[in-house]
């Protein structure tokens, strides 16, 4: 939904929705011939298929903070169930719908009360739950990336990602990211970026002395 960005999402460069909307757009590019095979396969978030998580995207894209608390209230606070719940409102009744409703939300503005660049994480993170078991690769812009990981590495926001890399040192080898001290973790900033958000799939791509230690705390989330 149109309106004017707060001023607490923006800054030099590009704006945090511009990025959101190419994100989103490139996405449904992606998906656009997918085989009913393809549309159910497991995506990285646990118990979700393709489908579902990008039905859970559009979902996200739909609600803003009134309607949030809204289905909060009706869940009595069962986040998880306010999530499966959404999530069921934007599947449709089959994959060609489920698309059909992302295309829509691609220029939205609406969101939960979060900030925006958490949106712009959340579409990052959700279309590598699907790109990356489906064996598709996008050549993500580094401002994108480096501004979600940024994000990630100071907030606990929605999920754990901070205390997931404390007393670990990050070090992208392919942008500015850097952040944390101690046992050293590197990689690309978008293998970093899953890593931090507990996609333990990523950790593969990553080196170091505290990969380890990563890997026990996506473990154990």
């Amino acid at each position: 939904m149109p309106g004017s960005e707060p001023a607490a999402d923006r800054s030099s460069g590009t704006s945090v929705w511009s990025l959101i909307r190419g994100e989103r757009a490139a996405l449904a590019a992606d998906l656009a011939d997918l085989s009913d095979d393809q549309w159910a396969t497991p995506s990285l978030c646990a118990g979700l298929t393709v489908r579902e998580v990008l039905a859970h995207l559009t979902a996200g894209a739909s609600l803003n903070s009134v309607r949030w608390l809204a289905g909060v209230i009706r869940c009595r606070f069962d986040f998880d169930k306010q999530v499966a719940v959404r999530l069921a409102e934007q599947l449709g009744t089959s994959p060609a719908e489920t698309l059909e409703r992302f295309r829509r939300v691609v220029p939205s503005r609406t969101k939960p009360p979060l900030p925006a660049v958490a949106m712009l994480g959340e579409t990052i993170v959700h279309a590598e739950d699907i790109r990356r078991p489906l064996g598709m690769r996008r050549d993500y812009p580094m401002e994108t990336l480096t501004r979600v990981a940024e994000y990630y590495q100071g907030s606990d926001l929605v999920v754990l990602a901070k205390g997931r890399i404390r007393d670990l040192r990050l070090v992208a080898h392919d942008g500015p990211f850097e952040t944390g001290s101690g046992a050293l973790v590197s990689g690309t900033t978008l293998a970093l970026t899953m890593a931090m958000t507990g996609r333990v799939t990523y950790l593969d791509d990553l080196e170091g002395d505290g990969v380890e230690c990563l890997r026990e705390r996506c473990g154990a989330a």
